[in-house]
């Protein structure tokens, strides 16, 4: 049975995740059962408390709907470094069905992590890879796409949501 995602405003997405320690088997299902509830809702990304878990764990896989699945789990992730530049992208959430938010984000990330074999990892990420990372690593701190929507350069507030027929728009999910 795939794990049901939860929805804004659900009170488990602002609380902040615990780290897993250890890989064992109960964090190897919780991988699984993420990767199975990401697809079966055509995300991109998907973290553990997003099904109620609060583990910090999120899994992505950028560019399985143009191509082979890539699935990446991410184990107590820490972010190492950050690129200075960053964009302005559309993001979209699998727990805030029908919303694309205009969100700032560094174009790179350098994360150091566990796999779900327990084993520790390191790599760069860019482009839509940095933002999916940083859009669920949020979610590990109760965090919401729709807390960082981009200001309005102009300065008069919120910029506000974007139309979900903008380029980009599929976004981190």
């Amino acid at each position: 049975m795939t794990l049901p995602i939860r929805l804004y405003p659900d009170p488990v997405l602002r609380q902040v995740a615990r780290p897993v320690g250890t890989v064992d088997e109960r964090a190897r299902a919780l991988v699984e059962d993420l990767l199975q509830a990401m697809y079966q809702a055509e995300g991109r990304g998907l973290a553990a408390p997003q099904v109620g878990a609060l583990s910090r764990i999120f899994v992505m896989d950028t560019r399985w709907k143009e191509g082979p699945p890539r699935p990446i789990a991410f184990i107590d992730p820490e972010v190492l470094d950050v690129a200075p530049v960053s964009e302005l992208g559309a993001e979209a959430c699998l727990s805030i069905p029908g919303r694309v938010v205009p969100v700032w984000r560094p174009v790179a990330v350098t994360l150091a992590w566990t796999d779900q074999r327990g084993r520790p990892q390191k790599a760069r990420f860019e482009g839509i890879d940095a933002r999916c990372i940083l859009h669920e690593l949020d979610h590990l701190d109760g965090i919401l796409c729709i807390d960082r929507v981009a200001e309005d350069p102009a300065g008069e507030g919120a910029g506000g949501e974007i139309s979900g027929d903008a380029p980009g728009a599929a976004g981190p999910q």
